[in-house]
């Protein structure tokens, strides 16, 4: 049997003007994979999730969607859904009017649907409410629910879960990762890597246009060699004295807490060097997780880049 990606780009390059948004970038995306586009701003995440829903043209390259070759027209087989820099909606129609509406474009008839992709998205109680009035969180799932509409094989989302509070990202959450479990291939991006680490099996890692790193997210959690680690013991100066002298380790910061950046080798033996001398470790813990090391490694951006982030309602 001939295996077919979901989507399958080769050597694809993008340019606006003098600016190259993409360049040479391979990507294979699978049936039922949750795929994470992941870059900083200005990497050309939009770009390439705007190409793999016919938003736009490569000018060099070849995509396939589904199976069938991109042409030079704006236009992706059936079986295609998503949304970039926020769905487009209708603020002084009712989620379901926007929906309905939608689904009459499609082709789409009945409300069942129409009731289902809110319900699913848990807009049901909302459904007759104006969009104008909702927050960016509840315009993002209903972005996601008149995706569903049309029973995606291909779902590209453009920061899903961007404005929602806790209990609506797992929600989102939940949502893609059955339909993942039923064979719909996922792409999705964002600026927060413990997002990917919770939907994600593969990552694409783009910067200035180019792909760093394409693989499985434990691969790309590998590629962080010295991290930096947060230290609470019962004596804190002894602790520093202790972590000076053990071997692989820096001392970043001499205090409570204590701060060293070394390998995971390493901090194993700081534990047994600080029981063996008496003092309590109350907690050891990543300043930032491996994956979000990985990224501003092979990025080359500082942490505080990645947080501006929409305030959540």
């Amino acid at each position: 049997m001939t295996w077919t990606p979901a989507a399958r780009a080769r050597g694809i390059s993008k340019q606006f003007g003098q600016v190259i948004a993409l360049g040479g970038v391979d990507l294979d995306i699978d049936a039922g994979q949750v795929h994470g586009l992941v870059g900083p701003n200005g990497a050309g995440k939009t770009t390439l999730l705007g190409l793999l829903l016919g938003l736009a043209l490569p000018d060099a390259g070849t995509l396939e969607i589904l199976g069938t070759p991109v042409r030079r027209t704006l236009a992706v087989p059936e079986g295609v859904a998503g949304f970039v820099d926020g769905p487009g909606l209708y603020p002084a129609l009712s989620a379901r009017q926007n929906l309905t509406a939608l689904a009459s474009l499609r082709g789409i008839r009945g409300t069942t649907d129409v009731d289902d992709a809110l319900e699913q998205v848990g807009l049901g109680d909302v459904a007759d409410s104006r969009v104008r009035g909702f927050s960016l969180g509840m315009r993002q799932r209903l972005g996601l629910a008149a995706a569903l509409l049309i029973r995606p094989r291909l779902l590209v989302l453009d920061e899903p879960v961007n404005g929602l509070d806790p209990a609506g990202k797992r929600h989102v959450h939940r949502v893609i990762s059955a339909l993942s479990d039923d064979g719909v291939a996922v792409v999705l991006s964002s600026h927060r890597m413990d997002d990917v680490a919770a939907l994600c099996s593969d990552v694409t890692l783009l910067a200035t246009g180019r792909v760093v790193f394409t693989g499985p997210l434990a691969k790309l959690a590998a590629e962080s060699d010295d991290l930096d680690y947060r230290v609470v013991t019962s004596e804190p100066t002894r602790a520093a004295t202790v972590a000076a002298g053990t071997p692989g380790l820096r001392v970043l910061e001499a205090g409570d807490p204590l701060i060293v950046r070394g390998p995971v080798l390493a901090l194993d033996t700081l534990v047994v060097r600080l029981v063996e001398a008496g003092l309590g470790v109350r907690e050891l813990t990543p300043v930032i997780s491996p994956l979000e090391a990985a990224f501003l490694a092979l990025t080359g951006t500082e942490a505080d880049e990645q947080t501006g982030q929409e305030p959540t309602q």
